[in-house]
């Protein structure tokens, strides 16, 4: 089970890097960063396919994109200067809650 939280972290991982490639990228104007940013999301999708066969996708889907949404907010503040009201804190600080108790109470398939 942990080789495939490791996977499901590093597919998390690929996917904000992916996503924070896009602005970089210019509208897909920008060689190289489109290049990396599509590189970086087919790694994503590839390594989640090892993770949907020990878990259920609703469970998958749900700590890939929570996560993902948190990170990238964090990470879009401090590399992109956006800001961010407290209302949305709270709200990312919920979806990270939302995410420990889904995987808490998660059925392995079989």
């Amino acid at each position: 089970m942990i080789k495939t939280y490791f996977f499901l972290s590093i597919a998390i991982f690929c996917e904000v890097a992916g996503t924070m490639l896009l602005p970089v990228s210019q509208n897909f104007t920008k060689v190289i960063p489109t290049v990396c940013l599509s590189i970086f999301y087919l790694a994503s999708f590839y390594l989640m396919t090892f993770v949907m066969d020990k878990l259920p996708i609703a469970i998958v889907y749900a700590t890939w994109s929570g996560l993902g949404v948190f990170t990238i907010a964090i990470l879009g503040y401090i590399f992109f200067k956006q800001t961010l009201a407290w209302q949305a804190i709270c709200g990312l600080f919920l979806i990270v809650i939302g995410v420990v108790l889904v995987n808490s109470f998660t059925v392995k398939l079989g």
